[in-house]
């Protein structure tokens, strides 16, 4: 089974790529984020001509995450226990979904961005990841042998070579002591990065801003991960980021991350 993350940034905006994507990479889940859609906006139909079910959850044109599968869609869950919210009043954003695909428990996670470090929305960004490493710990404790993939946009380079220039992002979000910590949390928590053993070398990136030629000079960051159960990560078999769909017309700043699965 091949299983993908990828935040496509407006799935109206991209869904001929994403549709034209899926059918060249045989990928049987793809979880993703920013469809910056709400439910009745999203392109169901496209999805079904390819054989994909849709789970998926977006309150305006803000975040938005999706789990599309063709080997099977079961209990979908919107957002997790304890998952914070933002706003005044404060309410649940469209930041987290979840679905059973062929035994697999796949979340689709868009990891609030933090904005600057000395900004409300860092601390919730924080006690957003906190509350997930209490939920995957959770998960892990009440079924050891589960099958989780926590896949998406976490908004954080957990280390140095995770950004083009560590000294460009001195004093920003992203590469913060405190954000690292928090990602490092959900790892403590029994999940393991299972692309980076298969894309380790220098400048393996996920993602670069669309200003000032960032991904035509390599200027980009790692911060799109597939984080599994010791189970699941057992099963991987290989791994990659489709840095080619980065190109061209109507890309989304994102590549997608691919991860195979063994019997």
């Amino acid at each position: 089974m091949r299983i993908a993350t990828w935040n496509v940034n407006s799935i109206r905006s991209r869904i001929d790529r994403v549709a034209a994507w899926l059918e060249r990479s045989d990928v049987d889940v793809l979880a993703i984020q920013e469809t910056k859609a709400r439910d009745d906006q999203f392109p169901l139909e496209r999805f079904a001509e390819l054989g994909y079910e849709v789970a998926h959850h977006g309150l305006s044109q803000w975040n938005g995450v999706a789990v599309v599968s063709r080997v099977g869609l079961d209990d979908v869950q919107v957002g997790f226990d304890g998952m914070p919210g933002w706003g005044d009043p404060v309410v649940p954003e469209a930041r987290a979904i979840g679905a059973v695909c062929a035994g697999v428990r796949v979340w689709s996670l868009y990891v609030p961005n933090g904005r600057a470090l000395d900004d409300p929305h860092l601390d919730y960004k924080l006690g957003w990841l906190e509350a997930l490493s209490v939920a995957g710990r959770g998960w892990l404790a009440d079924d050891p042998e589960a099958q989780i993939a926590l896949l998406g946009d976490w908004n954080i380079a957990p280390t140095d070579a995770d950004v083009w220039s560590a000294e460009y992002f001195e004093g920003r979000t992203h590469t913060s002591p405190a954000e690292r910590a928090a990602f490092q949390a959900v790892l403590d928590a029994g999940y393991a990065d299972v692309v980076r053993p298969h894309t380790s070398e220098p400048g393996t990136f996920t993602y670069w801003d669309y200003t000032q030629l960032r991904f035509a000079k390599r200027q980009g960051m790692r911060i799109d991960f597939a984080l599994c159960s010791p189970t699941l990560a057992g099963r991987v078999v290989g791994a990659a980021i489709d840095r080619e769909e980065r190109k061209g017309k109507g890309a989304s700043d994102h590549a997608p991350v691919v991860f195979q699965l063994g019997v």
